[in-house]
């Protein structure tokens, strides 16, 4: 599914699966015609009230007869009552209306350079810190994942997290196929965003990465304006959607985990 996503050009972490799949190690399924894989979904249960749906994606050859549309149709009945979210690619947004699902904003990709640095205010990430990152992730985006918190923010020779040393914000910066993504950032502004991003960048490449992406939601204006005038550009945006009431992100929701799993 890991190589499928990255032919579509989204760019995986080389770690995301096993993150991943730790966070609802029943959110992934396929599809499959004769034996092989024919599409792929995911509907990651974050908690009892939110699930999140990711890498649909059927095979280009075997697009059109019906086979992805029954997968989503199975992925959404896996949820139950649960609010539904998701990061959709232009062409699937009708659908996706069809199923009920309502534009709520848009994720942007953001690419440029960042250097590495750290900073005296902010640490690496350490076990007992997980409680506080996982109450602080549920205050930025409005939905506990604390399964994906944990598995995100534990070591992992390809992601490194830090966290703000007065404990209100934190970042994991997380090699992906092509470069580095950083994400989610939560902070309660945009210039400790900036920190946060170029600490994290540091503690996994301490000699800087290009390309380096950073998804942020439409609510993050001042940290994309900062973004900009760095030299970073918008390569790709996504509409965020949701099947039942939109969870409501608070002022330190800075960029995104993953388009994959919110």
């Amino acid at each position: 599914m890991a190589d499928w996503a990255a032919h579509e050009g989204w760019n995986p972490g080389l770690g995301d699966p096993e993150a991943f799949r730790a966070a609802d190690p029943e959110a992934f399924r396929v599809a499959e015609l004769d034996g092989e894989v024919a599409a792929t979904i995911s509907l990651a249960r974050h908690s009892d009230d939110f699930a999140f749906l990711g890498f649909y994606i059927c095979r280009p050859d075997l697009r059109g007869r019906g086979i992805g549309y029954s997968l989503w149709q199975h992925a959404i009945e896996l949820a139950g009552d649960r609010v539904i979210g998701l990061d959709g690619v232009a062409d699937q947004e009708a659908n996706c209306a069809r199923s009920g699902f309502v534009r709520a904003g848009a994720s942007s990709r953001w690419m440029g350079t960042l250097e590495a640095a750290p900073h005296p205010g902010i640490r690496a990430a350490e076990p007992g810190d997980l409680a506080a990152l996982r109450a602080l992730d549920a205050a930025a985006w409005g939905v506990r994942r604390d399964a994906f918190v944990e598995a995100w923010a534990s070591p992992h020779p390809d992601r490194r997290t830090v966290l703000l040393a007065d404990g209100s914000g934190w970042a994991t910066a997380r090699r992906c196929r092509e470069g580095v993504k950083v994400g989610p950032i939560v902070a309660p502004t945009a210039d400790a965003a900036l920190a946060l991003a170029a600490a994290a960048l540091h503690a996994l490449a301490p000699e800087g990465a290009a390309p380096l992406a950073i998804d942020l939601p439409d609510e993050a204006v001042e940290l994309a304006a900062r973004l900009a005038e760095r030299g970073f550009a918008v390569t790709f945006a996504t509409a965020r959607m949701y099947r039942g009431t939109a969870p409501v992100l608070g002022p330190t929701a800075q960029a995104i985990a993953s388009m994959e799993l919110g």
